[in-house]
């Protein structure tokens, strides 16, 4: 089990081009692999042994791998035959393919394994413990010492153990032993054991325990040994799991009665020149899984890391701790709740916090726990982390029980972005996307792309770790109203590793501010889903903030028309059975704040609309601050404090017709108001007090007055919003009227024929070209037409503008203007030659003043006056200039991105 904590919760913004950022503290530019870690998270190519790797050991550019297999494979996809490898194989460092070292460990009855590998102080002997009778066919007792330079057993080192060896640490002189033995040679010694480190001469080291060693360390000045393992005495004195011993009579220095849980044991221990650091497991409820820091100096804890998921090694570098475990729940140190395994983490020796590192094996073979040991080799100037255990995947391709990563070579790119475009009012366009994944960088560089330049218009930096990837936003100053614009965005790690462009993001300016969103913003919501996304999984923030977006869960239904509000929003459908929206930012609630949303259902069933609870895929255990359906109908606004505390309606509202609700907590109390009107208050003004996730659509709703036969929601919900503060029942009021504000209305028109008139060339007909051309001298004028729309009813045109593409062609911008005019003559596109081109009119109703050259939308306002007369036609436009430096531009025939020329026209009220 286990549990993680962030070291950077920040998001940064460092900004290019115009326009603001939108985030939460500033980080420094990201290093090719985000600084402290120190290798990249993308698995080498490694020979792979077909059983259980219990133990690691490096010298001189070789791995020794030791564990419970007979052969090695080459790595998976490569061409080969495997090679016998009886439980020992020693492999080279940086490229993962066996040496000349052969060595089998084989036992005369039951399975032979090796369990521990270690290396003397000067790399010249190897020492190999575990359960085994002979070392290529040289009689040993579980204990053995390999030459490293002749890989043959030193047959001087004669120790005999009694039972298996599970755990070395080495010193000039003595090897320490830990394992499930009673006797060595014959006298006394249960379950930890010191030998000569020459000939395997028993010492006079006594650290008796009373269950199985399972690791052994000795401190940096070789004055104490630490003892970890199943055990709760050493030496007959009380010390459960963990103990420190003089290194020479094993008498205890320091024991640690109820220190660890008893339900739990230490399976790895590691020191470096600052502390030690535990690798824990446990069974059953209220264990200790995680890893515990201590201090050199006093042998006291530095800090503990309760994440849950049985940690089985732990290696401090560079100070950071990596750790191989299955972490699935470090919600106790502020981080991701229970839920899916992560195999591999890294931490600064310093505190509980994780950083962006983070490599994913599965499970696995045999017990099913994943990665079970790591080392750290070199060869050439490069560092590899070599990991073992008993997994079949790593980063989800097929790798069986062996991986290894490097200091260098980072060539993993992150995920491709999920970007969306709103605006709220005019001059201003909210771009934002959920920050992707890197496994080895949380620091990442994200460029802004708008129509369909390959130059950015912004650069945003922001901060982000597996378990919590905050939206990042950057706002356009530079827009005008009435005008649509597309944006795409890429994420890049400092190494140069970017990911493919993200999907268009279109948006139009609205011509005046858009009445209900604007609101909500302006009184200050912190969490604003409008549900308008078009694709899965990020559900994005429209507050002000900007960066409490939410994850789809099992793909609700997107895109639902008709919203609760007028304009073009959509809503989100919600099945009742599987699927609802989480927070992707954990967080904890003041004592004041305000939810709000609106709903349509017809459901009898119930279910939760919207609330807060500590868990995000998986069912909270904890949860309160949240509205309710029962199965009749009812609407319940409930909060937790120590006993439920609910107000509940007396109508029914599963009548398949669009409602607001608003539940509100601060000093005054708890008020419940649905369309506008205060439903009831409660005089409560606590709740439960933990951190947590937002939840839409479904989350647990056990032990809560008139609990539903569902907890999951059916239905509909659009404008989601959490204030943190108490909306007033003005306010109130005000979102439920403006609800049905008039808004604008966008249209957009892509052009239904367009071809240009050559001089050129006075016969040709270029109505199947993809491209256009505009120019004075020699003469191109390129024409378009509309099929227009006649106004809806009660609006009238309020703005027009017209957007077109410049080819990839070099030179395809222009340094002329580009006057927009109306064609008033006739012309066919599969007819139009220079000889029969059509007239054209005047004045010009919009221009371009110049066009740089580069593949790009360029978008101009038309005069409404004259589109308005026409609305509800057919309407032609003609391109013209009046120099000699050529435009080409896209043609409706075209395959590109963005490149048919369009109208947007923006309806709303007189």
């Amino acid at each position: 089990m286990r549990r993680s904590r962030r070291l950077a919760a920040a998001l940064a913004l460092s900004l290019a081009g115009t326009g603001a950022g939108i985030g939460l503290g500033l980080v420094p530019q990201a290093a090719a692999i985000t600084p402290p870690v120190a290798f990249t998270a993308d698995p080498l190519s490694t020979w792979q042994p077909n059983g259980v790797v219990w133990a690691l050991a490096e010298a001189g550019g070789t791995v020794f791998v030791g564990g419970t297999f007979s052969a090695v494979r080459p790595p998976e996809g490569d061409g080969g035959a495997e090679q016998s490898a009886v439980n020992f194989a020693a492999l080279d460092a940086a490229t993962g393919v066996p040496t000349s070292c052969h060595l089998s460990f084989t036992v005369g009855g039951g399975t032979a394994t090796v369990r521990a590998l270690t290396l003397s102080p000067d790399k010249q002997t190897l020492y190999a413990g575990g359960y085994f009778g002979a070392v290529n066919g040289t009689p040993v007792s579980s204990l053995a010492a390999i030459d490293v330079a002749t890989c043959t057993v030193k047959t001087a080192f004669r120790p005999a153990f009694a039972a298996t060896v599970r755990a070395l640490a080495v010193t000039n002189d003595t090897v320490y032993a830990g394992g499930d033995f009673l006797t060595v040679a014959g006298q006394p010694r249960e379950r930890f054991a010191a030998v000569d480190a020459a000939d395997g001469a028993l010492r006079p080291f006594r650290a008796d325990a009373d269950e199985p060693g399972r690791a052994v360390e000795v401190t940096p000045d070789g004055h104490d040994v630490v003892l970890g393992g199943d055990f709760f005495t050493v030496n007959g004195t009380n010390s459960h799991a963990l103990a420190v011993v003089d290194s020479t009579s094993g008498a205890l220095t320091k024991s640690y009665p109820g220190f660890i849980e008893t339900n739990s044991v230490v399976k790895d221990i590691a020191t470096d020149a600052t502390g030690f650091y535990t690798g824990n497991e446990g069974t059953g409820g209220g264990v200790f899984d995680g890893r515990i820091a201590l201090n050199l100096s006093d042998f006291n804890q530095r800090w503990r890391d309760t994440c849950l998921g049985a940690t089985q090694a732990v290696l401090p570098y560079q100070n950071v701790l990596y750790s191989a475990s299955h972490a699935h729940d470090c919600s106790s140190v502020g981080e991701y709740p229970d839920g899916q395994r992560h195999h591999l983490l890294a931490q600064p020796t310093t505190s509980v916090g994780k950083l962006g590192w983070a490599p994913d094996t599965n499970d696995g073979i045999g017990e099913g726990i994943g990665p079970r040991v790591m080392a750290v080799g070199s060869k050439g100037g490069v560092q590899y982390l070599w990991v073992g255990g008993e997994f079949t995947t790593v980063n989800g391709s097929a790798q069986q029980s062996l991986t290894r990563f490097a200091s260098t070579g980072d060539t993993g790119a992150p995920t491709v972005p999920v970007a969306t475009a709103a605006s709220f009012r005019p001059g201003e366009v909210q771009v934002r996307w959920r920050t992707s994944l890197d496994l080895d960088d949380s620091a990442l560089t994200y460029r802004i792309y708008r129509g369909g330049s390959g130059t950015p218009i912004a650069t945003v930096t922001a901060d982000s770790l597996f378990f919590k990837r905050p939206q990042a936003s950057w706002t356009d100053t530079t827009v005008a109203a009435g005008q649509s614009y597309t944006y795409r965005v890429t994420a890049s790690d400092a190494a140069g590793n970017t990911s493919a462009l993200s999907a268009t993001a279109s948006v139009t300016v609205p011509t005046s501010a858009d009445a209900y969103p604007n609101q909500v913003r302006a009184d200050g919501a912190q969490l604003f889903w409008r549900y308008d996304d078009a694709s899965l999984p990020n559900v994005a923030d429209s507050s002000g903030s900007g960066n409490q977006n939410g994850v789809h869960l099992n793909a609700p239904a997107l895109r639902q028309t008709p919203a609760a509000v007028s304009g073009a929003s959509t809503a989100i459908g919600f099945n009742g059975t599987d699927n609802r929206v989480y927070g992707d930012l954990r967080q904890s609630i003041g004592g004041s704040y305000t939810i709000e949303t609106w709903f349509k259902t017809n459901t009898t069933r119930g279910g939760k609309l919207f609330g807060f609870g500590n868990n995000q895929v998986r069912g909270s255990s904890q949860y309160d601050k949240h509205i309710y359906m029962t199965n009749d109908g009812r609407l319940v606004y409930g909060v937790y404090t120590g006993a439920t505390r609910t107000i509940a309606t007396g109508t029914a509202y599963n009548d398949d017709k669009w409602h607001h609700v608003v539940a509100t907590q601060g000093p005054g109390g708890m008020v419940l108001y649905v369309d506008g009107a205060q439903k009831g208050t409660l005089g409560v003004t606590t709740h439960e007090n933990y951190a947590g996730y937002w939840h839409a659509g479904g989350d647990s709703l056990a032990a809560w007055p008139d609990r539903p036969t569902s907890e999951f929601w059916a239905g509909r919900l659009d404008e989601t919003a959490v204030y943190p503060s108490v909306l007033s029942a003005a306010q109130v009021q005000n979102h439920y009227a403006l609800a049905t504000a008039p808004a604008d209305s966008v249209v957009q028109v892509q052009a239904a024929e367009d071809t240009y008139a050559n001089a050129g060339a006075p016969d040709g007909n270029y109505g199947t070209s993809s491209s256009l051309a505009v120019r004075g001298t020699s003469l191109y004028t390129s024409y378009l037409r509309f099929n227009l729309p006649a106004a809806p009813a009660g609006t009238v045109l309020k703005s027009a503008s017209l957007s077109v593409k410049t080819s990839t062609m070099g030179g395809a911008g222009t340094a002329d203007t580009v006057s927009v005019v109306p064609v008033t003559g006739t012309w066919t596109e599969a007819g139009t030659t220079y000889n029969n081109r059509p007239a054209t009119g005047a004045p010009a109703l919009g221009s371009f003043a110049g066009i740089p050259d580069g593949s790009a939308v360029h978008t101009t306002g038309l005069n409404t006056a004259a589109l308005a007369g026409a609305l509800g036609t057919s309407y032609g436009l003609a391109l013209t200039s009046p120099g000699a430096d050529a435009l080409w531009l896209w043609s409706s025939e075209a395959a590109a991105n963005e490149g048919t020329p369009q109208l947007t026209l923006t309806f709303g009220a007189p």
